[in-house]
This record gives structure tokens, C-alpha cells and sequence, in this order.
């Protein structure tokens, strides 16, 4: 019997262990999505309490805590950040079998060197421990990410950003290499309301250009891609349910965009074929910088309007949803290769049932110039544990190319996430492991070796090619 978090977590068997240690365990991150806060890492923060670092944003824990019966004052209310703690620490055990549990205490050893597991009778002495940690130089927020060896990460941006804190960042810090993504779902509502029309009024003034009409709008996005640019930005990313269902050839969309301006509701189809025009737009935009663009697809969000009311988006109440993709994905990718004007892409899904579908999908617009042009990205969300990053992996190997994969990224809010590469890695050299234990690969160290290696670092590397900034 193994023990508990030993140097062979999740490695079953001797070739995976050789591919862990000897391949993957030593190279540096790529992080090349994540919410992690620029202003933070400009000031190098110095967090107050684990809480801090640890509960704050975190919606995984959110949810679990809720599910446990944890009163919300302690979750995102009032309580201390000691009592917050303990309440986490008092959920942590019946977390067990979720990747809560293993994250949470993989964390606990990678950061802090804290081998006893987390719970009520430990959680005093432990949130003292870190306590101390957290306020040594070795614990700031750029602390925590040296120590996990991370080369670069991308942060998530709206096109409003004024990104003063990357520049602040580029200045001060030789490592990590920090840089912004550009995120325009916001630009991109199109429903008439006073939010939309608010945000539509901040992108004219970041951007210089009154906005009045598409063409404006259009004018307005590209400065800030061009701005973004100059900023040391090299990708995009979508937040949508699904691509947008738009018609190339629609007509009337100049004046469908100012009654929008004028506070209109619009029916969905219109809606959509806004969506879809300025968004390929901006698909164009990308491929002239020599970007990657992103899709982050099927998330079914605020579910719980009460919740939502009280505490906001992003509190722990999306969940997977269940929205047609292939044919949506299929036009509007296809809409942009017809014109050659399609930037390497990566589509992310959500719907275990869909991986099949987002596999094949990459297949149909590789062009024999680009290595791993496009891309199906690993599991991210409530896909990112064991399970949903083995599918994802083994839909890719049975539909294209596993070896020319980017890899993992943390999707993640807190500086305390990037234990989850090796999480990863660990799943990804058992999966090849176990192929070769059971003769479906050759007992190859040197092919297996590279493999494991490109996928974990170098193929991302070579992808996003940073270093041209």
C-alpha cells in the first residue's frame, strides 16, 4: 500500500515514476491562462493570513464549504480569517475524492513543507505555521510563484485594462515574465442594457474613439488590440456558452448596433449576429498581431439568482452546461480560414460528453504549417481533476495529436494553485506509463522522455514563442 501524497503520487507503476522524475518534475511553468491579479504582483503582495492567500476568490472551496453546511459569513462574509480557516479545515475532511482534497494539501507540502493533513485538530497550529510563512519574503505573491518555478504567465484582461501594472511588473521583475490577455466578453453583450452601454462607454474613452456606430466600435477594439500589443500581450480568450450562431452576409447590423446604443433589446438572433460579426472581427485582429486566441466554452453561469444578487458572478454558482458546439464552432472557424485569416486557436470544453466532438473539431483547420495549430485545451474547471484531464488527454490521442499538446494552465485566482502542473504531470506521465506497462506503447525512454517534456513545457514554449517580446 502506498502512502498518502508519497514521491509516487499517482504514479502506478515504474515507467510512469522514470518519466515523472526524470522528465517533467524539474521544468519550469507556462502559465498561459490564469486570474491572477496584476496589481498584486506589481506590489509584490504580501498576504495577510493563508485566508488571504488561500480562501479569498476561490470559488472550488466556496462550493464545497456551502455544500458542507458552512454559513455564509464564513465563506465570503464577515467572520475573521481565522474562523474562515477553521470552518475550511472543518470541510476539508469530507472533501475526500474530490481534487479539493489532494490540491489543499499538495499545497500545504509544496509551499509550506505542513506533511499533517488539514482538519479541526490541526487547523489552529497550521494557520499559525503559514501564518509566520506568509510574512517572509520567500511568501509574497512573487515569492510563491518563484518558488514553484514559474517562467511565465498570462494574466486576464478586459480591453479597458489601462495595464499600468504590467508595466510596473515588466520594469521591477526580471522572473516570472508576466504579460496581459486580452478578454473582450464584456464589448461583446450587445443586449442594450445599462451595463452594456456603461462599458461601452469606458471602452471610448481608453480607447480615444466615440462610439457611435460598428465601425466605431470596431476603430475603438483595435486600438486597444494595438495598445495590448505594444504591452507585450500575445493572446486572447472567449468566455461564451457557445460560439455565436451569426450569419456572414446578415444585413442591417450597423443599424441594429445603434439601437442597441439607444438601449434597445434586441431578439437573440440579431443579438447573435452582432456578436458573431465584431467577434470575428477581432478574430482577424488577432491573426494580423500573430496572436493565439482562446475559447472557453459551455459553462451554464449564475445559476442562482439569489446568489448572484447578494454576492455577485463568479461566487461558486456556474456549473456545466449542455449547448449544442460542433455546428456553431464548425461556420464561424471556418468563416475565418476561408480568408486564411485564422490565428492559432485553442478551444476549451466543459462537457465531458463533447470531448470526441472538440477533438475532431481541431482537425478540420490545421494547415501543415503550423505545428498543433489548433488546439483542444486541457481540461479546465470541473474538468480539471484526474478524470476529466485523462478523457481530455485520451480523446486527443485517439483523435489527433497527443504528442503536439500545450498542456496545462491553472485557470486559477490564487498564487497558491500552481501545485496543479504537477498534479498534471503526474497524471500525463502514469497515462503514458500504464500504455507502455501494458505493450500499447515501445519502452522507448528517449521517444517517451521528449514527449513527456514537449508536452509539459516546450511545445507551449514554441506555441506562444514569448520570447519574440
Amino acid at each position: 500500500m502506498k502512502q498518502f501524497l508519497d514521491d509516487d503520487f499517482l504514479l502506478s507503476n515504474q515507467i510512469a515514476e522514470q518519466l515523472y522524475h526524470n522528465h517533467a518534475a524539474h521544468l519550469p511553468i507556462i502559465d498561459y491562462h490564469n486570474h491572477l491579479s496584476p496589481e498584486a504582483m506589481a506590489n509584490n503582495y504580501q498576504f495577510a493570513s493563508i485566508t488571504d492567500a488561500w480562501l479569498y476568490g476561490d470559488h472550488y472551496k466556496w462550493r464545497a464549504m456551502r455544500a458542507n453546511g458552512i454559513d455564509e459569513s464564513y465563506i465570503t462574509g464577515s467572520a475573521s480569517d481565522e474562523d474562515k480557516f477553521k470552518k475550511w479545515a472543518e470541510t476539508v475532511p469530507y472533501t475526500m475524492r474530490n481534487p479539493l482534497y489532494h490540491w489543499t494539501h499538495l499545497e500545504l507540502r509544496r509551499y509550506f513543507g505542513i506533511d499533517e493533513l488539514l482538519s479541526p485538530k490541526t487547523a489552529s497550529e497550521i494557520y499559525s505555521e503559514t501564518g509566520a510563512l506568509l510574512k517572509k519574503d520567500s511568501h509574497s505573491c512573487i515569492g510563491l510563484l518563484l518558488q514553484m518555478n514559474v517562467e511565465t504567465l498570462c494574466t486576464t484582461d478586459d480591453p479597458i485594462d489601462s495595464l499600468e501594472h504590467h508595466q510596473t511588473i515588466k520594469e521591477r521583475l526580471k522572473a516570472p515574465k508576466v504579460y496581459p490577455s486580452f478578454r473582450p466578453d464584456k464589448a461583446l453583450g450587445m443586449d442594450g442594457s445599462a451595463d452594456y452601454l456603461t462599458y461601452i462607454q469606458q471602452l471610448g474613452e481608453a480607447s480615444g474613439v466615440a462610439i457611435n456606430s460598428l465601425d466605431t466600435l470596431l476603430e475603438a477594439l483595435q486600438q486597444r488590440v494595438d495598445y495590448f500589443h505594444k504591452n507585450g500581450c500575445r493572446v486572447s480568450d472567449l468566455g461564451f456558452n457557445q460560439i455565436p450562431a451569426f450569419d456572414p452576409k446578415a444585413s442591417g447590423l450597423d443599424q441594429h448596433f445603434t439601437s442597441v446604443l439607444g438601449g434597445q433589446k434586441l431578439d437573440l438572433e440579431t443579438i447573435e449576429n452582432l456578436q458573431g460579426f465584431v467577434l470575428a472581427a477581432l478574430c482577424k485582429m488577432y491573426h494580423a498581431k500573430g496572436w493565439v486566441q482562446q475559447f472557453h466554452l459551455g459553462a451554464l453561469r449564475n445559476n442562482n439568482e439569489r446568489g448572484l444578487r447578494e454576492l455577485g458572478p463568479d461566487t461558486g454558482y456556474d456549473s456545466m452546461g449542455d449547448f449544442s458546439q460542433a455546428e456553431r464552432m464548425s461556420r464561424f472557424f471556418n468563416h475565418l480560414d476561408n480568408s486564411d485569416q485564422l490565428a492559432k486557436t485553442i478551444i476549451y470544453n466543459l462537457n465531458p460528453r463533447d470531448n470526441d466532438l472538440f477533438a475532431t473539431m481541431t482537425g478540420n483547420f490545421n494547415d501543415g504549417k503550423t505545428v498543433g495549430k489548433f488546439q483542444f485545451g486541457t481540461g479546465w474547471w470541473f474538468l480539471d481533476q484526474k478524470v476529466g484531464m485523462e478523457a481530455q488527454m485520451n480523446s486527443l490521442s485517439n483523435m489527433g495529436l497527443l504528442s503536439r499538446f500545450i498542456g496545462m494552465l491553472t485557470d486559477s485566482r490564487s498564487f497558491l494553485s500552481f501545485p496543479r502542473h504537477e498534479y498534471f504531470r503526474r497524471i500525463l506521465c502514469n497515462l503514458i506509463g500504464t500504455d507502455v506497462m501494458n505493450g500499447e506503447l515501445p519502452h522507448d525512454m528517449v521517444l517517451l522522455g521528449q514527449m513527456v517534456e514537449d508536452i509539459c513545457y516546450y511545445n507551449a514554449k514554441a506555441y506562444f514563442d514569448f520570447d519574440q517580446n
